[in-house]
């Protein structure tokens, strides 16, 4: 269990002031120029010794990708990108960083710009955020009008722009090269890589695509030093980590908690347990609609972090962990996520644009019974052509949960097939 003195966002909920003024109160923007002092090298050294991963989903180490940023000055700019799209389901931290703890994040743009030699900062933040664009947006004019960005921003001896841009609300915008797309007025649809956004970015010049929560936290890692995040959680999955919880619990919540916390401590503490009970568990999405279900037998054992779920073939992901008890149709569920990743393809790759539609089609045959038994390893098959052989990572998310799907609950996809649907679920509401 995190304890109170190492949260790292002190007013998730919204409690406190969300001004400048309540910020400073609560820590935040102090010695900020001391922070940028300590020099590129020093600041890029301590990200990577503390063992932050990326915390938009891919779980990438952070300190690496900065370090990917070209040496040499060769005349370009260079941009730091935030990606707040948060378009996964079941995903809502960054809302909350965005709507009650903004100058976290703004304060990390700072640092995490002066790191990596940007003096601009976009931040691309979701379509359906208005109110967060308008409370974010208030908090970097504030910080432009005490000084802390702009020229010489918060007496650092680095200028520092940021803009805002707001998306139209297109799930393959949360891809990091799509999102530039859409930057830069394009479709968005994404790049083929290499070359990687460190060489090639936004306007074709090195940029650094970032999640919300990766660059709030770099701040505090900072002041308290390297060695305190990295003694949170297990080695290679270090750190605090902001926690999402819906579905079937009794009560649904946003928690910033230690890393590789116990499932079920997380479940029980924070969310008042599982509806009807722990026996009443029937699975879990562990990271966002994306990853794979665990069953309830798995989640007696889980620890929430990257290389536990990696070894079961799910993934933490975004940590938006979807509870769902035993009155749930586990294949209905997988099937309107199926649905999901068949609406949101952009249709630039063939396995996706064609295998995501298939793989719904015959997702629907499976709630309604209405398949042949045959018809599941094809399925299984079919995911497999379509994971690792698109450009993004999309035809992934649409594969994953499929096979999830008929790893954990195969048999009971053959009951309601030998049932010829009937019983709960058999039917498809529009």
């Amino acid at each position: 269990m995190l304890e109170d003195k190492d949260r790292i966002f002190t007013n998730l909920y919204g409690m406190d002031d969300c001004s400048l003024a309540g910020a400073r109160r609560r820590g935040h923007w102090d010695g900020t120029s001391e922070l940028v002092a300590k020099g590129v090298d020093a600041i890029v050294d301590e990200i990577k010794k503390s063992g932050l991963r990326g915390r938009g989903g891919a779980g990438f180490p952070t300190g690496l990708k900065w370090s990917f940023m070209p040496k040499g000055v060769d005349g370009r700019p260079r941009y730091l990108v935030i990606n707040a799209d948060e378009s996964e389901p079941g995903t809502c931290k960054d809302r909350e960083i965005m709507r009650h703890d903004p100058h976290t994040l703004i304060e990390g743009c700072l640092i995490a710009g002066f790191a990596m030699g940007a003096n601009t900062a976009y931040i691309y933040i979701r379509g359906e955020y208005v109110r967060e664009r308008e409370v974010l947006q208030d908090a970097i004019d504030e910080a432009y009008g005490a000084g802390l960005l702009g020229r010489n921003a918060a007496n650092s001896g680095w200028d520092f722009d940021i803009f805002m841009h707001h998306g139209a609300g297109a799930y393959i915008c949360g891809e990091e090269t799509a999102l530039l797309e859409s930057l830069e007025g394009k479709k968005g649809m994404p790049r083929m890589k290499p070359p990687f956004p460190a060489v090639a970015g936004l306007y074709g010049c090195p940029t650094t695509v970032n999640n919300v929560e990766s660059i709030a936290v770099v701040p505090t890692i900072l002041r308290r030093g390297s060695e305190w995040f990295a003694g949170i959680g297990r080695p290679n999955n270090t750190g605090t980590k902001i926690f999402a919880v819906s579905g079937h619990v009794n009560q649904p919540c946003v928690v910033e908690e230690a890393m590789s916390i116990p499932l079920r401590e997380l479940i029980d503490r924070h969310c008042g347990g599982v509806r009807g009970g722990w026996s009443n568990l029937k699975a879990v999405i562990p990271g966002g609609s994306s990853v794979p279900c665990l069953p309830a037998g798995l989640c007696d054992d889980a620890l929430m972090d990257f290389d536990w779920l990696a070894e079961q073939k799910s993934g933490l992901g975004t940590a938006a962990v979807i509870v769902m008890d035993q009155s749930t149709d586990i294949v209905k569920a997988i099937w309107r996520l199926s649905k999901f990743y068949k609406h949101e393809s952009c249709g630039q790759c063939t396995p996706c644009r064609e295998g995501a539609g298939w793989m719904m089609r015959v997702m629907e045959r499976l709630v309604t019974g209405s398949a042949e038994v045959e018809e599941i390893d094809m399925l299984l098959d079919v995911s497999k052509q379509v994971e690792g052989h698109t450009i993004c990572a999309l035809g992934d998310a649409a594969a994953w949960p499929v096979q999830g799907l008929i790893r954990h609950f195969r048999d009971e996809i053959e009951d309601r097939i030998a049932s010829k649907g009937s019983g709960a679920g058999a039917q498809i509401a529009a």
